[in-house]
Protein backbone atom coordinates (compact mmCIF):
# COMPACT_ATOMS: atom_id res chain seq x y z
CA UNK A 1 0.00 0.00 0.00
CA UNK A 2 1.64 3.25 -0.81
CA UNK A 3 2.79 5.03 2.01
CA UNK A 4 1.36 8.55 1.10
CA UNK A 5 3.12 10.16 4.34
CA UNK A 6 6.33 9.56 2.89
CA UNK A 7 6.50 13.18 2.00
CA UNK A 8 9.81 15.31 1.80
CA UNK A 9 10.60 18.09 3.61
CA UNK A 10 10.64 21.53 1.85
CA UNK A 11 14.38 22.67 1.94
CA UNK A 12 14.05 25.96 4.60
CA UNK A 13 15.43 29.38 3.75
CA UNK A 14 19.17 29.89 3.28
CA UNK A 15 21.21 32.36 5.59
CA UNK A 16 21.91 32.96 8.89
CA UNK A 17 19.06 35.56 8.86
CA UNK A 18 16.69 32.91 7.82
CA UNK A 19 18.03 30.44 9.93
CA UNK A 20 17.86 33.15 13.21
CA UNK A 21 14.72 33.73 12.56
CA UNK A 22 13.27 30.69 12.25
CA UNK A 23 15.09 29.36 15.74
CA UNK A 24 13.09 32.49 18.03
CA UNK A 25 9.95 31.15 19.68
CA UNK A 26 6.62 31.61 18.69
CA UNK A 27 6.06 33.96 21.72
CA UNK A 28 8.32 36.56 20.03
CA UNK A 29 7.06 36.10 16.40
CA UNK A 30 3.42 36.53 17.25
CA UNK A 31 3.99 40.21 18.97
CA UNK A 32 2.85 42.85 16.96
CA UNK A 33 1.98 46.16 18.53
CA UNK A 34 -1.81 45.77 18.26
CA UNK A 35 -2.97 42.41 17.55
CA UNK A 36 -2.08 38.59 18.40
CA UNK A 37 -2.39 36.63 15.42
CA UNK A 38 -3.40 32.84 14.71
CA UNK A 39 -2.90 31.21 11.28
CA UNK A 40 -5.79 29.20 9.49
CA UNK A 41 -5.29 26.27 6.86
CA UNK A 42 -7.35 24.70 5.23
CA UNK A 43 -8.92 23.02 1.88
CA UNK A 44 -11.10 25.45 0.25
CA UNK A 45 -10.86 23.50 -2.87
CA UNK A 46 -10.56 20.05 -4.35
CA UNK A 47 -12.69 16.90 -2.56
CA UNK A 48 -12.59 18.12 0.84
CA UNK A 49 -13.07 22.20 -0.13
CA UNK A 50 -17.23 21.91 1.27
CA UNK A 51 -16.05 21.26 4.10
CA UNK A 52 -13.54 23.77 4.79
CA UNK A 53 -15.43 26.17 3.86
CA UNK A 54 -17.65 25.44 6.99
CA UNK A 55 -14.38 25.69 9.20
CA UNK A 56 -13.24 29.38 7.97
CA UNK A 57 -16.89 30.04 9.11
CA UNK A 58 -16.37 28.84 11.97
CA UNK A 59 -12.99 29.95 12.69
CA UNK A 60 -14.09 33.71 11.96
CA UNK A 61 -17.16 33.26 14.20
CA UNK A 62 -14.74 32.44 16.84
CA UNK A 63 -12.57 35.09 16.62
CA UNK A 64 -15.68 37.78 16.81
CA UNK A 65 -16.71 36.21 20.24
CA UNK A 66 -13.15 36.68 21.45
CA UNK A 67 -12.27 40.19 20.69
CA UNK A 68 -15.79 41.00 21.52
CA UNK A 69 -14.66 39.16 24.72
CA UNK A 70 -12.03 41.75 25.59
CA UNK A 71 -9.78 39.20 22.84
CA UNK A 72 -6.12 37.63 24.11
CA UNK A 73 -4.35 38.94 26.95
CA UNK A 74 -6.09 42.02 25.83
CA UNK A 75 -5.53 42.62 22.64
CA UNK A 76 -6.95 42.11 19.29
CA UNK A 77 -7.21 38.70 17.73
CA UNK A 78 -6.47 38.07 14.12
CA UNK A 79 -6.64 35.07 12.25
CA UNK A 80 -4.92 34.78 8.68
CA UNK A 81 -6.94 31.97 6.45
CA UNK A 82 -5.48 30.52 3.85
CA UNK A 83 -6.17 27.44 1.28
CA UNK A 84 -3.64 24.56 2.42
CA UNK A 85 -4.87 23.20 -1.60
CA UNK A 86 -2.23 20.11 -1.28
CA UNK A 87 0.47 18.93 1.29
CA UNK A 88 3.21 20.63 -0.29
CA UNK A 89 1.27 23.91 -0.68
CA UNK A 90 0.44 23.55 2.78
CA UNK A 91 3.66 23.39 3.87
CA UNK A 92 5.27 26.24 2.30
CA UNK A 93 2.17 28.63 3.46
CA UNK A 94 2.83 27.01 7.09
CA UNK A 95 6.26 28.39 6.77
CA UNK A 96 5.44 31.85 5.40
CA UNK A 97 2.80 32.43 8.38
CA UNK A 98 5.53 31.59 10.91
CA UNK A 99 8.03 33.46 8.93
CA UNK A 100 6.45 37.00 7.34
CA UNK A 101 3.55 36.64 9.03
CA UNK A 102 4.72 36.23 12.56
CA UNK A 103 1.58 34.13 13.60
CA UNK A 104 1.31 32.92 17.20
CA UNK A 105 0.19 28.96 16.26
CA UNK A 106 -1.37 27.29 13.36
CA UNK A 107 -4.80 26.07 13.31
CA UNK A 108 -6.67 23.56 10.96
CA UNK A 109 -6.59 21.26 7.72
CA UNK A 110 -8.58 18.83 6.52
CA UNK A 111 -5.99 16.54 5.34
CA UNK A 112 -3.85 13.67 6.87
CA UNK A 113 -1.27 14.18 4.66
CA UNK A 114 -1.37 17.68 5.10
CA UNK A 115 -1.24 17.73 8.75
CA UNK A 116 2.24 15.86 8.36
CA UNK A 117 3.76 18.55 5.98
CA UNK A 118 2.34 21.06 9.00
CA UNK A 119 3.44 19.57 11.85
CA UNK A 120 6.74 19.46 10.18
CA UNK A 121 7.02 22.84 9.91
CA UNK A 122 5.79 23.54 13.60
CA UNK A 123 8.17 21.18 14.99
CA UNK A 124 11.10 23.08 13.05
CA UNK A 125 9.90 26.52 13.88
CA UNK A 126 8.67 25.51 17.52
CA UNK A 127 5.21 27.05 16.12
CA UNK A 128 2.13 24.73 17.65
CA UNK A 129 -0.35 23.18 15.40
CA UNK A 130 -3.77 22.36 16.28
CA UNK A 131 -5.07 19.49 13.77
CA UNK A 132 -8.84 20.11 13.78
CA UNK A 133 -10.28 17.53 10.85
CA UNK A 134 -6.94 15.07 10.20
CA UNK A 135 -8.54 11.71 11.16
CA UNK A 136 -5.05 9.29 10.97
CA UNK A 137 -3.99 7.50 13.46
CA UNK A 138 -0.87 7.79 12.31
CA UNK A 139 -0.41 11.87 12.91
CA UNK A 140 -0.93 10.58 16.74
CA UNK A 141 1.11 7.41 16.21
CA UNK A 142 4.59 7.20 14.48
CA UNK A 143 4.29 10.64 12.78
CA UNK A 144 3.56 12.34 16.32
CA UNK A 145 5.17 15.11 17.37
CA UNK A 146 5.70 17.67 20.72
CA UNK A 147 3.94 20.67 18.47
CA UNK A 148 1.21 18.78 17.11
CA UNK A 149 -2.33 18.47 19.00
CA UNK A 150 -5.41 17.21 17.49
CA UNK A 151 -8.59 18.59 18.13
CA UNK A 152 -10.31 15.90 15.47
CA UNK A 153 -11.10 12.64 16.86
CA UNK A 154 -8.54 9.81 15.14
CA UNK A 155 -9.67 7.03 13.30
CA UNK A 156 -9.84 4.37 15.79
CA UNK A 157 -12.34 6.80 17.54
CA UNK A 158 -14.68 6.70 14.67
CA UNK A 159 -14.62 2.67 13.95
CA UNK A 160 -14.94 2.08 17.74
CA UNK A 161 -18.02 4.19 18.23
CA UNK A 162 -19.74 3.36 15.11
CA UNK A 163 -18.40 -0.53 16.20
CA UNK A 164 -20.57 -0.48 18.49
CA UNK A 165 -23.81 0.19 17.25
CA UNK A 166 -22.62 -2.36 14.39
CA UNK A 167 -22.32 -5.06 17.24
CA UNK A 168 -25.47 -4.00 18.49
CA UNK A 169 -27.21 -4.30 15.13
CA UNK A 170 -25.79 -8.06 14.62
CA UNK A 171 -23.94 -6.76 11.22
CA UNK A 172 -20.10 -8.06 12.80
CA UNK A 173 -19.72 -11.42 13.46
CA UNK A 174 -20.04 -13.72 11.07
CA UNK A 175 -20.63 -11.15 8.20
CA UNK A 176 -19.20 -10.16 5.15
CA UNK A 177 -17.99 -6.39 4.28
CA UNK A 178 -17.56 -4.63 1.20
CA UNK A 179 -15.73 -1.46 1.59
CA UNK A 180 -14.75 1.46 -0.64
CA UNK A 181 -11.49 3.46 0.83
CA UNK A 182 -10.46 7.00 -0.19
CA UNK A 183 -6.84 6.11 -1.48
CA UNK A 184 -4.97 8.55 0.21
CA UNK A 185 -3.21 8.79 3.83
CA UNK A 186 -6.73 9.04 5.38
CA UNK A 187 -8.20 6.26 3.55
CA UNK A 188 -5.55 3.98 3.85
CA UNK A 189 -5.32 4.46 7.83
CA UNK A 190 -8.96 4.01 8.31
CA UNK A 191 -9.19 0.33 6.87
CA UNK A 192 -6.05 -0.56 8.24
CA UNK A 193 -8.07 0.33 11.46
CA UNK A 194 -11.58 -1.22 10.63
CA UNK A 195 -9.53 -4.29 9.43
CA UNK A 196 -8.45 -4.59 12.88
CA UNK A 197 -11.99 -3.97 14.53
CA UNK A 198 -13.14 -6.78 12.14
CA UNK A 199 -10.72 -9.50 12.91
CA UNK A 200 -11.33 -8.67 16.98
CA UNK A 201 -14.82 -9.12 16.47
CA UNK A 202 -15.43 -12.06 13.51
CA UNK A 203 -16.04 -10.65 10.82
CA UNK A 204 -14.66 -10.58 6.99
CA UNK A 205 -14.11 -8.32 4.11
CA UNK A 206 -15.78 -9.47 0.80
CA UNK A 207 -14.06 -6.72 -0.76
CA UNK A 208 -12.09 -3.73 -0.64
CA UNK A 209 -11.43 -1.17 -3.12
CA UNK A 210 -9.61 2.25 -3.45
CA UNK A 211 -11.47 4.92 -5.15
CA UNK A 212 -9.15 7.82 -6.46
CA UNK A 213 -9.83 11.28 -4.57
CA UNK A 214 -10.95 12.64 -8.08
CA UNK A 215 -13.37 9.80 -9.02
CA UNK A 216 -17.29 10.92 -9.48
CA UNK A 217 -18.98 7.66 -11.11
CA UNK A 218 -19.35 4.49 -8.91
CA UNK A 219 -21.34 2.84 -11.26
CA UNK A 220 -19.02 0.10 -11.61
CA UNK A 221 -18.34 -0.33 -8.14
CA UNK A 222 -22.41 -0.31 -7.70
CA UNK A 223 -22.55 -3.26 -9.81
CA UNK A 224 -19.97 -5.11 -8.11
CA UNK A 225 -21.40 -4.76 -4.59
CA UNK A 226 -24.56 -5.75 -6.00
CA UNK A 227 -23.04 -8.74 -7.34
CA UNK A 228 -21.23 -9.86 -4.17
CA UNK A 229 -24.09 -9.52 -1.84
CA UNK A 230 -22.60 -8.20 1.04
CA UNK A 231 -24.03 -7.92 4.32
CA UNK A 232 -22.81 -4.64 4.87
CA UNK A 233 -21.40 -1.61 2.00
CA UNK A 234 -18.72 0.30 4.34
CA UNK A 235 -17.42 3.66 3.43
CA UNK A 236 -14.04 4.56 4.62
CA UNK A 237 -14.63 7.53 2.01
CA UNK A 238 -13.71 11.18 2.29
CA UNK A 239 -15.55 14.55 1.13
CA UNK A 240 -17.61 14.59 -1.84
CA UNK A 241 -16.85 11.52 -2.64
CA UNK A 242 -19.31 10.83 0.15
CA UNK A 243 -21.85 12.61 -1.31
CA UNK A 244 -21.80 11.14 -4.81
CA UNK A 245 -21.52 7.82 -3.05
CA UNK A 246 -24.81 8.15 -1.38
CA UNK A 247 -26.71 9.30 -4.50
CA UNK A 248 -25.59 6.90 -6.74
CA UNK A 249 -26.32 4.30 -4.39
CA UNK A 250 -29.79 5.22 -3.86
CA UNK A 251 -30.22 5.48 -7.59
CA UNK A 252 -29.17 2.52 -7.86
CA UNK A 253 -31.85 1.20 -5.63
CA UNK A 254 -29.45 -1.00 -3.41
CA UNK A 255 -31.17 -2.32 -0.59
CA UNK A 256 -27.69 -3.47 1.64
CA UNK A 257 -27.36 -1.40 4.53
CA UNK A 258 -24.97 0.64 4.47
CA UNK A 259 -22.51 2.06 7.11
CA UNK A 260 -19.71 4.34 7.42
CA UNK A 261 -16.02 4.93 9.30
CA UNK A 262 -15.10 8.27 8.16
CA UNK A 263 -18.08 11.14 7.93
CA UNK A 264 -19.43 14.72 7.78
CA UNK A 265 -22.79 16.12 8.26
CA UNK A 266 -22.31 18.51 5.37
CA UNK A 267 -21.83 15.57 3.25
CA UNK A 268 -24.76 13.59 4.11
CA UNK A 269 -26.94 17.09 3.93
CA UNK A 270 -25.61 17.60 0.16
CA UNK A 271 -26.85 13.96 -1.04
CA UNK A 272 -30.12 15.05 0.53
CA UNK A 273 -32.35 13.25 3.06
CA UNK A 274 -33.85 11.22 1.09
CA UNK A 275 -30.35 9.91 -0.44
CA UNK A 276 -28.75 9.38 3.10
CA UNK A 277 -28.86 6.44 4.83
CA UNK A 278 -26.95 3.75 7.25
CA UNK A 279 -25.11 4.12 10.50
CA UNK A 280 -22.07 6.84 11.30
CA UNK A 281 -20.03 7.87 13.56
CA UNK A 282 -19.71 12.33 14.24
CA UNK A 283 -17.33 14.11 16.28
CA UNK A 284 -20.33 16.24 17.02
CA UNK A 285 -23.42 17.35 15.70
CA UNK A 286 -25.60 20.32 15.49
CA UNK A 287 -28.41 18.58 17.39
CA UNK A 288 -26.07 17.51 20.50
CA UNK A 289 -28.58 18.91 23.77
CA UNK A 290 -26.07 21.23 25.34
CA UNK A 291 -26.28 24.90 26.30
CA UNK A 292 -22.70 25.45 24.72
CA UNK A 293 -24.21 23.93 21.64
CA UNK A 294 -27.50 25.31 21.45
CA UNK A 295 -25.79 28.92 21.86
CA UNK A 296 -23.00 27.56 18.91
CA UNK A 297 -25.82 26.43 16.78
CA UNK A 298 -27.63 29.54 17.23
CA UNK A 299 -24.72 31.96 16.83
CA UNK A 300 -23.52 30.24 13.53
CA UNK A 301 -27.27 30.07 12.17
CA UNK A 302 -28.07 33.65 12.47
CA UNK A 303 -24.62 34.88 10.76
CA UNK A 304 -24.86 32.38 7.88
CA UNK A 305 -28.20 31.05 7.62
CA UNK A 306 -27.61 27.78 7.94
CA UNK A 307 -26.47 25.66 11.24
CA UNK A 308 -22.75 24.47 11.66
CA UNK A 309 -21.73 21.05 10.64
CA UNK A 310 -18.89 18.87 13.00
CA UNK A 311 -16.12 19.90 10.76
CA UNK A 312 -16.97 23.88 12.16
CA UNK A 313 -17.28 22.47 15.92
CA UNK A 314 -13.57 21.22 15.68
CA UNK A 315 -12.35 24.71 13.78
CA UNK A 316 -14.48 27.01 16.29
CA UNK A 317 -13.23 24.73 19.25
CA UNK A 318 -9.79 25.12 18.40
CA UNK A 319 -9.63 28.88 17.98
CA UNK A 320 -11.51 28.85 21.63
CA UNK A 321 -8.94 26.57 23.35
CA UNK A 322 -5.98 28.76 22.34
CA UNK A 323 -7.10 31.73 23.33
CA UNK A 324 -8.60 30.59 26.87
CA UNK A 325 -5.44 28.83 27.01
CA UNK A 326 -3.26 32.06 26.13
CA UNK A 327 -5.59 34.09 28.68
CA UNK A 328 -5.24 31.75 31.30
CA UNK A 329 -1.03 31.53 31.44
CA UNK A 330 -0.95 35.55 30.24
CA UNK A 331 1.72 34.23 27.26
CA UNK A 332 1.52 32.43 23.67
CA UNK A 333 4.93 30.79 24.77
CA UNK A 334 4.92 26.98 22.68
CA UNK A 335 6.37 25.21 25.58
CA UNK A 336 4.26 27.18 28.34
CA UNK A 337 1.24 26.07 26.34
CA UNK A 338 2.53 22.77 25.96
CA UNK A 339 2.56 22.08 29.42
CA UNK A 340 -0.62 23.26 29.98
CA UNK A 341 -1.98 21.39 27.94
CA UNK A 342 -0.09 17.93 28.86
CA UNK A 343 -0.95 18.53 32.37
CA UNK A 344 -4.84 17.94 31.68
CA UNK A 345 -6.04 21.10 31.46
CA UNK A 346 -10.01 21.17 31.04
CA UNK A 347 -11.98 22.55 27.89
CA UNK A 348 -15.89 23.15 27.47
CA UNK A 349 -16.64 21.17 24.11
CA UNK A 350 -19.88 21.75 23.91
CA UNK A 351 -20.80 17.94 25.19
CA UNK A 352 -21.91 16.73 28.36
CA UNK A 353 -18.24 16.12 29.49
CA UNK A 354 -15.19 18.61 29.31
CA UNK A 355 -12.58 17.59 27.18
CA UNK A 356 -8.53 17.14 27.62
CA UNK A 357 -5.89 16.35 25.69
CA UNK A 358 -4.26 12.94 26.43
CA UNK A 359 -0.15 13.75 27.24
CA UNK A 360 0.90 10.61 25.67
CA UNK A 361 -0.23 11.53 22.32
CA UNK A 362 -1.93 15.35 22.29
CA UNK A 363 -5.67 13.63 21.24
CA UNK A 364 -8.40 15.70 22.76
CA UNK A 365 -10.02 13.41 24.95
CA UNK A 366 -14.01 13.90 24.51
CA UNK A 367 -17.13 12.12 23.65
CA UNK A 368 -18.37 11.09 19.89
CA UNK A 369 -22.07 10.39 18.62
CA UNK A 370 -23.39 7.37 16.10
CA UNK A 371 -26.15 8.90 14.20
CA UNK A 372 -28.80 6.58 11.89
CA UNK A 373 -30.42 7.86 8.93
CA UNK A 374 -33.91 9.04 8.99
CA UNK A 375 -34.57 8.91 5.26
CA UNK A 376 -38.09 9.98 4.23
CA UNK A 377 -39.19 10.85 7.58
CA UNK A 378 -36.79 13.40 8.43
CA UNK A 379 -38.30 16.72 8.80
CA UNK A 380 -36.11 19.23 6.88
CA UNK A 381 -33.17 19.11 4.80
CA UNK A 382 -30.36 19.60 8.06
CA UNK A 383 -32.01 17.58 10.86
CA UNK A 384 -31.68 14.22 8.97
CA UNK A 385 -30.22 11.74 11.43
CA UNK A 386 -31.64 10.32 14.88
CA UNK A 387 -28.29 10.29 17.35
CA UNK A 388 -26.97 7.59 19.88
CA UNK A 389 -26.06 8.95 23.55
CA UNK A 390 -23.07 9.72 24.15
CA UNK A 391 -19.75 7.59 23.39
CA UNK A 392 -18.53 6.30 25.81
CA UNK A 393 -21.41 6.54 28.12
CA UNK A 394 -21.24 8.90 31.37
CA UNK A 395 -19.84 5.84 33.90
CA UNK A 396 -17.21 5.05 31.20
CA UNK A 397 -13.54 6.76 30.85
CA UNK A 398 -13.47 8.83 27.74
CA UNK A 399 -10.67 7.32 26.93
CA UNK A 400 -11.81 3.65 26.05
CA UNK A 401 -12.65 4.64 22.31
CA UNK A 402 -9.37 5.68 21.63
CA UNK A 403 -5.77 3.85 21.07
CA UNK A 404 -4.12 2.07 23.48
CA UNK A 405 -0.56 2.42 23.55
CA UNK A 406 0.13 -1.32 22.15
CA UNK A 407 -2.20 -0.16 18.87
CA UNK A 408 -0.26 3.47 18.22
CA UNK A 409 2.91 3.88 19.87
CA UNK A 410 3.63 7.44 20.18
CA UNK A 411 7.32 9.10 20.77
CA UNK A 412 7.06 12.41 21.04
CA UNK A 413 10.20 13.97 19.24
Amino acid sequence: MKDTFNLSRRTLLGGAAATALIAKPAVILAQTADAIRFGHLTPRTGFLGPLGEFAVMAADLAVEEINAAGGVMGRKLEILKEDSVNPQTASTKAERMVERDKVACIIGEISSASCLTIAQVAQRTKTLFVNTGGNSDALRGANCNRYMFHVESQNSMYVKTCGRSLLQQGLVKGKKWFSLTADYAFGHDLLKVAKRFMEANGGQFAADKLVPTDLTDFSAMLIEIRNAKPDLVISNLAGNQITNFLKQYAEFGLTFPVAGFGFDTALAWAAGKDNFGGTWPVVWHHLIDTPGTKKFVADFTKKYGKPPENQAWGDYIAVKIFAQSMNELKSTDSAKLIEHWEKGAKFDVLKTRQGYFRARDHQLMHEMYTVQALGKSAKNQYDIFSSSAPVPGPNEDLEIIATTPEENECKMA
